[in-house]
């Protein structure tokens, strides 16, 4: 799964780094802990492809409630065609996910105990999760808009760690992903794959990860 990850870089990198317009309006600090039912960044695609913030956990727009958002932070790949949750959010609500680092906890031989890991890109450079998002109304008819990120099987980097790793979209694959004329699930799913394990780079991480409240740059020191 994905449950915490890092969004360092400005929205000026990030625009150079994606190719993508920042509003005026966006805002961002450097995220080091990055948690579920907070607003995010997000590359959305309508008159052309920009930044913007959602809220990760998915509440779908037939949702009763709000609640349900914080337990559909991840979807699996491997079954979006088939549950009515994601089956019409595939074919019409993509969206990227941005990021710079993720975290993921690795079991410790003969312990109890994990030990937190933080996974980049080797050039340390933004990258994508795939992502899904909806909107749902409230009794008060104000609006929310919500995502969540993709998972697939873990690659040869994430393997010893963790069997499902997020889906991490290359700058062609990203296009693709957010191309609104694309409803067609033989070009979608085959992109919902493990990123290059040689890409890629990890190591252990303080422990202070664990508790969402802690957001600083000694996370990853």
């Amino acid at each position: 799964m994905c449950g915490r990850y890092t969004l360092i870089h400005n929205p000026g990198s990030i625009a150079q780094a994606l190719q993508v317009r920042v509003p005026a309006s966006l805002r961002t600090t450097p995220r080091y802990n990055i948690a579920p039912t907070q607003d995010i960044v997000t590359v959305m695609h309508d008159t052309d492809t920009h930044l913007d913030l959602l809220r990760w956990g998915l509440i779908p727009s037939w949702a009763k409630d709000a609640s349900i958002g914080s337990r559909m932070i991840n979807a699996r790949a491997e079954t979006l065609a088939e549950k009515a949750s994601f089956r019409r959010l595939l074919h019409s609500k993509r969206c990227l996910i941005v990021a710079d680092g993720f975290y993921e906890w690795a079991k410790e031989s003969g312990s109890k105990s994990k030990t937190p890991m933080y996974i980049q890109m080797q050039d340390q450079a933004p990258f994508t999760f795939a992502g899904l998002w909806d909107t749902w109304k409230n009794p008060e008819g104000q609006q929310l808009r919500t995502c969540t990120i993709i998972t697939t099987d873990a690659n040869e980097l994430m393997a010893p760690i963790h069997n499902r790793m997020p889906v991490i979209l290359s700058p062609e694959e990203r296009e693709q992903w957010l191309d609104p004329q694309i409803h067609d699930n033989q070009i979608l799913l085959p992109l919902l794959k493990p990123y290059t394990a040689s890409a890629m780079m990890v190591r252990a991480v303080s422990r202070m990860v664990n508790d969402p409240k802690h957001d600083s740059a000694e996370l990853i020191a």
